[in-house]
């Protein structure tokens, strides 16, 4: 009998090493050709953990099957360096250029329409921070959107120049992403993503005498609930056919964001080849690390919380599983120097900070 349950033990080990190891094939497949491989990548994190889980109770047992998932998980050593930084760095020369990019989950409109307190809180967030670019996703205006544009220039101090991307719901209600910088603003512009609501705008910033594009994105969600639920409430809460059906829905939504998100990417990435100027590439990207989107946005460039950030880098904090989804990458024109994620509660994100000077 310990013999089969050894066998068995062991059977699902291997099905959890195998599973490892498609989330790390999965960043060179293009989900519009095979889609497949791109769940196991976003279930990297928690793959991983069991993989960690078997290992222990193998080398606990001193029993050679703990190789298996050990030589697994140092296979992608450099993906878990995505998620998690074991080391602090820090640089002697401070950055002069503060980002800060935000998911702000419409203000929680959403949720309650009269909340008026999250708003404050969050403004008064800007106001403490003050960075020099400020990056926001899912911005949420209700009523005269040049008025809100101006609350929030107001909150992060005098001087501060603006770029946004509104769509229209209604007459006076407003959805979009914004650029806030204190530097000059020269040229804008947008990447059209056909057939969707996401959006990515491009900003030319004048710091000193050169030029910098800031590209602010919110690429496409998997838009599972329009009010968002765990997982295990939805099933729990369903009948046995209705939990089916849950299940259906949810990889149907799965499947559309990954195949709509890597055409989005390459279509950004082809525009941030075309840049004439450095660029600096912010946002709430709705894919991991472990994602073909992150693979092909990042190549050439560098990734602010791998370059110098610190602990575990999940910036996504909803009722869904934990993940890391929003980024700050940038190019060799520019020397990372900082970089923060602020566990605050006033969305389902955690606003992210990096901190620049000029690498020349």
């Amino acid at each position: 009998m310990k013999k089969l349950i050894h066998k068995i033990f062991f059977f699902i080990n291997i099905l959890f090493a195998i599973s490892l190891i498609i989330s790390y094939i999965s960043v060179y497949i293009d989900p519009a050709i095979i889609v497949l491989p791109a769940f196991f990548g976003l279930a990297y994190p928690y793959l991983l953990l069991f993989n960690i889980v078997f290992a222990v109770i193998w080398a606990v047992k001193l029993r050679f099957e703990a190789l298996l998932s050990i030589a697994v998980i140092a296979a992608g050593y450099s993906h878990l360096s995505n998620y998690i930084r074991l080391f602090k760095t820090t640089s002697a020369t401070q950055g002069n250029i503060s980002v800060m990019s935000y998911n702000l989950r419409l203000m929680n409109y959403y949720e309650n329409p009269d909340d008026k307190n999250t708003e404050k809180k969050i403004l008064s967030l800007f106001n403490s921070i003050k960075p020099d670019i400020l990056c926001l996703q899912e911005l949420f205006i209700s009523g005269s959107a040049e008025k809100k544009d101006l609350e929030i220039k107001n909150s992060l101090g005098k001087n501060y120049n603006s770029h946004l991307r509104l769509m229209g719901k209604g007459k006076d209600k407003f959805y979009g992403i914004g650029t806030y910088t204190r530097y000059p603003i020269v040229g804008r512009g947008e990447i059209v993503h056909l057939q969707s609501s996401s959006l990515s705008i491009y900003t030319d910033i004048l710091i000193d005498k050169d030029t910098f594009r800031v590209y602010n994105n919110h690429l496409q969600s998997f838009r599972l609930k329009s009010v968002e639920k765990s997982f295990i409430e939805e099933l729990i809460e369903s009948e046995n056919k209705e939990a089916l059906n849950e299940i259906i829905y949810i990889s149907r939504s799965l499947k559309k964001g990954f195949i709509q998100r890597s055409m989005q990417a390459v279509d950004l990435k082809n525009h941030i080849n075309k840049s004439p100027y450095p660029v600096i590439v912010v946002g709430d990207f709705n894919d991991t690390p472990v994602s073909y989107s992150y693979r092909k946005i990042k190549k050439d460039l560098f990734d602010s919380f791998v370059t110098s950030g610190y602990g575990a880098g999940f910036t996504y904090r909803g009722n869904y599983p934990q993940n890391r989804i929003d980024y700050i990458l940038y190019d060799a024109n520019l020397k990372n120097t900082g970089f923060e994620i602020m566990r605050t509660n006033y969305s389902d994100h955690y606003p992210i900070i990096a901190r620049f000077r000029k690498a020349y």
